[in-house]
């Protein structure tokens, strides 16, 4: 196959790794890509939401398969555009992706089809909202309805801040237009946890969990971030946790939106909060999570492309004996630029890169990196992420933070604890 990866951050990377290493994949485009993208990847110079040109190079260059890794080009419609011209595409329709795309959107449809969710109410104007939220009381949750790079999302320990991320979101003074509408959502005391599966259209191909690391600094302090680590297995899966939250959760997802007339085809990314062992929904990315994706590639055990074409195809029940995953335990550490998620230079230097990768049981994945000449720089706020296998918990940490100090780049940091839960 000739495969289009659309995407440029450490989500695509780590799919390209995998791809690259396919038996079906002849050649591997990826638009845009990165610095890192580019040893396992022809890059095309066109933006991710450029639908127009994507279709066209897909057209031009007899493109068999394309996968969409971020979630704007998604929302855009480049799944359907794509189809529209018999191509095949993981990902899925620009209807469909609305289950990313608005948190409004996701929470009817749990209501709609008896999905545990936290409590809840949508608005558009302050007044109702700043009342609604005073009748809740502190701790609550404000969420900016459209896609806010994961960043939409406060999580209000006292009635002051509720008050004020609210004003800000509706003002379009926080998140723009994707913050016109906000959801207001009771607080739930528990553990997050990540589960994936796969859905094309009708069947379901569940796949593995991760935990991701959301806040900025150690001990889970700091402002909200895209996520600054991740390691899987999560601690908390067990047979009986995966077999509530397919039956409860993902199974009512994929019949709903089939019901809805708009059939699911791509990723599941289920956002849970596991409260007494009991799972309920906080959100659903419609693609796989970034640095999620890293560790779930360390672990895979099977070929990506055969999967992600038999998803796209209809097919996934065919191969889903064929998909197996690592005992070992996968970590990402993210090194994410001083700054972020606030503003933060750009075009640093990063040297030391070679030796990191070439550490035991270690890849190290690009996100926001270029070239200058030879020289890898900083063009994101979430730059590399550090990812290692190992046989526990405590050994893929040890490798993950051993390869980050032979990194040298001045202007990186990154969270210490990652995986702290599971130790």
């Amino acid at each position: 196959m000739n495969i289009l990866l659309v995407g440029s951050g450490g989500r695509e990377h780590a799919l390209a790794w995998a791809l690259s290493a396919s038996d079906l994949c002849d050649t591997l485009y990826c638009a845009p890509g990165n610095a890192g993208i580019e040893s396992c990847a022809t890059l095309v110079d066109l933006k991710d939401t450029d639908v127009d040109g994507l279709v066209q190079f897909a057209t031009d260059n007899a493109i068999n398969l394309v996968v969409i890794g971020p979630e704007a080009p998604l929302v855009a419609g480049l799944s359907d555009a794509l189809r529209a011209k018999g191509i095949d595409v993981f990902g899925p329709s620009q209807a469909a992706a609305q289950l990313e795309g608005s948190k409004g959107f996701m929470k009817d449809l749990c209501k709609e089809f008896d999905i545990p969710t936290a409590a809840y109410e949508r608005f558009t104007d302050i007044e109702k909202a700043e009342a609604y939220i005073r009748d809740m009381g502190a701790p609550i949750v404000i969420k900016a309805d459209g896609l806010a790079a994961g960043k939409g999302v406060i999580v209000a320990m006292e009635l002051d801040e509720a008050l004020e991320a609210a004003r800000d979101m509706l003002s379009g003074n926080a998140f723009g237009d994707s913050g016109s509408s906000i959801v207001v959502e009771e607080f739930m005391d528990g553990e997050e946890l990540s589960f994936f599966a796969l859905a094309d259209g009708h069947g379901i191909l569940p796949l593995t969990s991760a935990q991701d690391h959301k806040r900025a600094f150690d001990g889970d302090k700091g402002p909200n971030t895209g996520g600054m680590g991740a390691y899987s297995p999560a601690r908390l899966m067990s047979q009986d946790l995966h077999d509530k939250i397919m039956t409860r959760i993902i199974e009512p997802t994929v019949r709903g939106m089939k019901e809805r007339g708009m059939p699911y085809t791509g990723v599941l990314y289920a956002g849970l909060m596991i409260v007494d062992g009991e799972p309920s929904l906080i959100e659903y990315n419609a693609r796989f999570g970034d640095p999620e994706c890293q560790v779930l590639m360390m672990r895979l055990q099977a070929d990506l492309a055969e999967i992600l074409q038999a998803g796209a195809q209809g097919r996934l029940s065919e191969i889903a004996d064929k998909v197996h995953w690592s005992e070992d335990v996968a970590m990402c550490v993210v090194m994410a630029t001083n700054g972020y998620p606030q503003s933060y230079p750009k075009n640093t230097p990063i040297n030391g890169l070679d030796e990191a990768n070439n550490s035991e049981g270690v890849v190290v994945f690009h996100a926001g990196t270029a070239k200058d000449g030879d020289q890898i720089v900083s063009i994101g706020g979430r730059v590399l992420g550090v990812t290692a296998k190992g046989a526990s918990v405590a050994e893929a940490q040890e490798r993950a933070y051993a390869a980050v100090d032979k990194i040298d780049w001045p202007d990186g940091f990154c969270r210490r604890d990652i995986g702290w839960r599971a130790l």
